[in-house]
């Protein structure tokens, strides 16, 4: 019997994390750190510390390293900016160098965000202009893995879902949130348009190039472009709530107190790069947001 290869996954406490730890679990060894220690299978490691980070990366003597931890706040990271550039881009930077010392394989995760929203679409070879701090500070780490790695997998992400209400700090959250506290009305940008990115079937897609080999930079997001206002209509459509709960469209201005960090019109992806290499197994958002729902939020609404 073959022995087990082992992973250590850099950041893996929140809501993408969890997808990779049931994804990998079972057919790697892995030793998954965070500084967020919020689950048993977590130990504690602060990544933007580059000797404690390498230090412990070379005793698990690992056959890759995931870095996937990432302030994903607009607000916070333009209110923050240097602990903005000193998570999502140096602790990059502490990862490559680790990686080609080690000569281990580095997964980074960049998002969508990266682009200005003036195409409707972006496939992979697209030019990114970045906006705010978090869409520069997450350019920036794409860059470095890119042009110093020596292997990698730099996969985007779109509008993440998943996690559940423990874990899931964005959009479905807020609006089941909303629901949960009884709103009638929900209101919704319908100036955004995305594709959304259902963070299991990301790690299954990570898992699959991971073990053909397929080295480089892709796209990686559900079928299906879309907007916020057609993932809050399909949200409650899904619920049964369609009756019971108005969604009503505004544009982004509504909330320009609360949401004010630049953000792209359109943030749309097409995973070409996995459709040409034939390992595009993302599947449609509706079919994803409806399975994310019933498996995390079965009894979230009892109650209410």
């Amino acid at each position: 019997m073959s022995k087990k290869k082992k992973i250590y996954m850099a950041g893996v406490g929140g809501m993408l994390g969890e997808a990779f730890y049931k994804t990998f679990k079972n057919a790697y060894e892995l030793k998954c750190t965070d500084i967020d220690v919020n689950e048993k299978w977590l130990k504690y490691l602060d990544f933007r510390n580059f000797e404690d980070y390498r230090k412990d990366v070379k005793k698990f003597k690992p056959d890759y390293l995931f870095h996937i931890g990432a302030f994903t706040d607009l607000e916070y990271c333009e209110t923050h900016p240097d602990e903005t550039y000193l998570t999502n881009t140096i602790s990059v930077e502490n990862a490559v160098c680790i990686a080609n010392e080690l000569e281990l394989p580095l997964l980074y995760i960049s998002t969508a965000g990266i682009f200005d929203g003036g195409k409707d679409t972006y496939d992979d070879w697209d030019i990114p202009n970045p906006l705010g701090h978090y869409a520069r500070s997450k350019y920036a780490g794409e860059l470095f893995v890119t042009q110093n790695c020596i292997r990698y997998l730099v996969c985007r992400a779109g509008w993440m879902m998943g996690g559940g209400p423990a874990k899931d700090k964005k959009f479905v959250q807020k609006i089941m949130q909303q629901i949960k506290n009884g709103k009638k009305e929900l209101f919704i940008v319908d100036d955004k348009l995305g594709t959304p990115t259902y963070t299991h079937d990301f790690a299954k897609n990570v898992k699959l190039l991971l073990e053909k080999e397929y080295w480089g930079l892709y796209n990686m997001v559900c079928e299906g472009i879309t907007s916020r206002l057609d993932v809050a209509k399909e949200l409650v459509k899904i619920l049964k709530l369609d009756k019971e709960v108005k969604v009503t469209p505004v544009p982004s201005d509504y909330f320009k107190e609360t949401y004010f960090a630049a953000r792209p019109p359109s943030e749309r992806l097409i995973d070409k790069k996995l459709e040409l290499r034939n390992v595009n197994i993302m599947r449609d958002w509706k079919v994803c947001l409806e399975e994310y729902l019933k498996g995390y939020y079965q009894n979230y609404l009892k109650n209410k």
